[in-house]
């Protein structure tokens, strides 16, 4: 038997995400040459998200929100079963010389985003690379730490997290699900 528990609902994730995109603004100095990148697929629909928001906090604030696809830049190709790749979107005028943000929807070995330095690395030379996640669970093969994050929530290995977002899943919730000893 597996036991699923909610831990973010949907008012705890719109606010996770506010509290993320004035993050981002204070961070970045406001929201001149930003770009933020969502990793498919939740990454994608959450980043979308976060520029939304930085656009209702700061009017004119230029945050395009893309994706950042990494599949074909993944050490474990070889050894997982992967998703189909999805395409890339980067606004018309790049990443050179901006801040990019990539967001995911959890941060755990920290193999997606070691990927995802090398795709970017692809695309150009941003000024700077900051990470958001709506969910870091701890368990790092890498040493790669999130500069903004929605909530930390510490987790066994045999734990998984799922993150459903309306967009892709009919729902908002993060639900933390485990075998029953």
């Amino acid at each position: 038997m597996h036991l699923a528990r909610v831990v973010l609902g949907q008012a705890d994730i719109q606010r996770a995400l506010t509290r993320i995109s004035h993050e981002i603004l204070e961070s970045n100095k406001g929201g001149s040459d930003l770009v933020i990148l969502g990793i498919p697929t939740r990454g994608v629909a959450l980043a979308r998200r976060i520029a939304e928001t930085i656009a209702r906090i700061e009017p004119g604030a230029s945050a395009p929100a893309g994706s950042l696809d990494v599949t074909m830049y993944r050490d474990d190709l070889a050894r997982t079963r992967t998703r189909t790749p999805a395409p890339t979107e980067v606004p018309d005028d790049g990443i050179d010389g901006k801040t990019v943000v990539l967001v995911d929807d959890v941060l755990y070995s920290g193999r997606t985003i070691r990927a995802a330095f090398d795709a970017l690395n692809d695309l150009g030379r941003a000024r700077a690379v900051r990470l958001a996640v709506l969910v870091d669970r701890g368990h790092r093969e890498f040493p790669i730490r999130a500069d903004f994050v929605g909530k930390n929530l510490p987790s066994s290995k045999t734990e998984r997290i799922s993150v459903r977002l309306v967009e892709t899943d009919g729902e908002d919730a993060v639900v933390i699900e485990g075998a029953d000893d």
